[in-house]
């Protein structure tokens, strides 16, 4: 069992790069870009298909070890310098597996946790839907004073995101894995990449897979969706 050290394809990669200069010339970025490794957990057990799951603990399911194991080898390809993983038991399940018999330093980061839904947890959209259109309303129109009941508001769940997005972009490492959940990675990948917020439902972001983003003075490049070793086999 490892131990934690604190709390705090498309399935195929892109091109690299090509960045615009301030003189309106393009060029490519000289400096070595730092390497962010996003990884969703592996898929938890008991969870219902279509249903929301935020915070609810549970682990990850036969599946989802099996799947953790099958994306080691792609996580160590990369060779993450550290890794910073969700408090949830569904990601530190992940993080154990991908790190086996590896010594890259882990922390747990609280603010890596899935978005709170409240009241809404194990529920699927229709149903939320038929008890309370109002609310959905203003979540679908993404009104960031919009709380889900009993839950977390968007306003705090995105402040969260940039908290998390720029500590893990500063981070003195060159590659850094991160394990977490969809919400907060589509979320990331949004924030890095300058795509407003309410957009972050255009990235499927699968379990156990491996997004990628090169990061140039706190700005992202997506150079891998969905990367997934166990596909190829």
């Amino acid at each position: 069992m490892r131990t934690f050290e604190g709390r705090l394809r498309l399935h195929a990669y892109v091109h690299r790069p090509v960045f615009i200069a301030k003189v309106g010339l393009f060029r490519r970025l000289q400096t070595v870009a730092k390497r962010l490794l996003l990884v969703r957990h592996a898929h938890p057990d008991g969870a219902v298909k279509g249903s929301f799951l935020g915070r609810t603990d549970l682990p990850i399911s036969d599946e989802g070890r099996h799947r953790s194991s099958d994306l080691r080898s792609l996580i160590a390809s990369f060779g993450p310098d550290v890794c910073y993983t969700s408090p949830l038991v569904r990601a530190r399940q992940t993080t154990e597996i991908l790190l086996e018999g590896t010594s890259v330093p882990i922390q747990i980061d609280d603010e890596l946790q899935e978005i709170d839904f409240g009241q809404w947890e194990h529920k699927t959209f229709a149903q939320i839907a038929s008890e309370n259109a109002n609310a959905v309303k203003r979540w679908v129109g993404f009104d960031q004073k919009f709380t889900f009941p009993d839950g977390e508001s968007l306003g705090s769940f995105l402040a969260r995101v940039r908290r998390v997005t720029r500590r893990l972009s500063s981070d003195p490492a060159q590659t850094v894995l991160v394990v977490t959940h969809g919400g907060i990675i589509r979320s990331m990948i949004c924030r890095l990449l300058g795509i407003r917020p309410r957009n972050y439902l255009l990235f499927d972001v699968a379990y156990a897979a491996c997004t990628v983003i090169e990061v140039f003075d706190n700005k992202g490049v997506l150079s891998g969706l969905n990367l997934r070793d166990w596909e190829n086999k």
